[in-house]
């Protein structure tokens, strides 16, 4: 059975989606079968690897209200073992539509269940904030993985994000767990980043990620290309640190 993992954070900009799209690649490059839903709107994890979304006709969203089995709207990457769930322009408005839904924190949960055995891996790239669709993401996770920039505001909202992580343990998921931190955008040079790189220990003792994300031009340039940096530019930085974190998660099987 697969293992399902959320990325989270609701600040933006911290590499969460960078980090779903490479991390996904190079756990495919290394042999497993892999599919990243996109349920942020902005559909950034989508049009990464090189999927129009603005032309689909339906995507994660169908799937979530119901319209749409999931595994009609699953589309092939250029990357044999790696699937996505891409999201819509219609998923704008869908944290609000679910308000009224019956059981509207387990929607993505029921629907990844149908396909959960098919995958090794099932990494859930979810929107920069704490509503439903985050909710959703929570509960459809066994654990979940938080980037964190190595800057001066990184650790702020980390409580709060902690707190939502609680509420689903205590309301909704009891078995949650929490993976740990990935520093993302580190600069060796920067004395900040290493200030910020002991303080996160202090968050996560045990669960911070040896593999950290440096700072990148070419992993800022690979989705304009509609390429993860394994295709891109896999000699990088960038590329040797993402393949080095998709080995470190294999090694926690």
């Amino acid at each position: 059975m697969g293992k399902i993992i959320s990325i989270v954070n609701q600040k933006g900009g911290v590499g969460k989606t960078t980090t779903a799209v490479n991390l996904c690649a190079y756990l495919a490059h290394l042999g497993k079968e892999v599919l990243l839903i996109d349920i942020d709107p902005q559909a950034n994890a989508t049009s990464g690897l090189g999927i129009d979304h603005k032309n689909l006709s339906h995507g994660i969203y169908e799937a979530i209200i119901g319209e749409k089995p999931i595994y009609s709207i699953i589309k092939h990457t250029v990357q044999d073992g790696y699937k996505v769930a891409p999201s819509t322009l219609s998923l704008a408005g869908a944290g609000i539509e679910l308000v009224g839904m019956e059981d509207r924190e387990f929607r993505l949960n029921k629907i990844i269940s149908e396909i959960v055995n098919e995958y090794d891996y099932i990494i859930i790239d979810g929107p920069p904030s704490l509503g439903l669709l985050t909710v959703n993401s929570l509960v459809a996770a066994d654990e979940v993985l938080i980037p964190i920039q190595s800057e001066y505001y990184a650790l702020e909202g980390l409580s709060q994000l902690l707190e939502t992580i609680a509420l689903v343990q205590n309301n909704l998921k009891p078995e949650l767990g929490v993976m740990g931190a990935i520093i993302t955008m580190f600069d060796r040079r920067n004395k900040l980043s290493s200030s910020v790189m002991n303080e996160l220990y202090k968050y996560f003792p045990n669960r911070v990620f040896r593999s950290v994300i440096p700072r990148s031009v070419r992993l800022a340039e690979a989705p304009s290309f509609g390429r993860s940096i394994l295709h891109y530019d896999p000699k990088s930085k960038g590329g040797k640190a993402y393949e080095r974190l998709a080995r470190e998660m294999i090694s926690l099987e």
